[in-house]
């Protein structure tokens, strides 16, 4: 990840719906949640959802997958780990054996 895809995802962060969405995403695994549910169980309506989503999906937070009419957000691991590793690439002024049970618990994806 570079620094304009972090500050991207920043940014998509930065509001407390889309927060909300990434972090129960993540909880729900990699099956994901139907779209509907996802503004059912954080009590936001359809309209308002959709536009976070979309945030989410085009700063690559997130991923859609289409089963019949029903569309399943899941969050991506792979870009929330890189957005991770880009922080903390530089970890603690050399002493990464700060950061490393940090860096350990991203690769291992526990």
């Amino acid at each position: 990840m570079d620094k304009r895809d972090a500050l991207t995802a920043f940014d998509a962060l930065s509001q407390e719906t889309r927060l909300d969405v990434l972090r129960l995403l993540i909880q729900a695994g990699p099956e994901g949640i139907p779209a509907g549910e996802i503004g059912e169980r954080l009590g936001v309506k359809q309209n308002t959802m959709s536009a976070n989503l979309k945030i989410l999906a085009q700063a690559g937070l997130v991923t859609t997958a289409r089963d019949g009419r029903i569309i399943h957000y899941r969050a991506n691991y792979k870009q929330i780990q890189g957005l991770m590793l880009f922080l903390m690439q530089d970890c603690c002024g050399g002493k990464t054996e700060l950061c490393q049970p940090v860096i350990d618990q991203m690769a291992c994806g526990c």
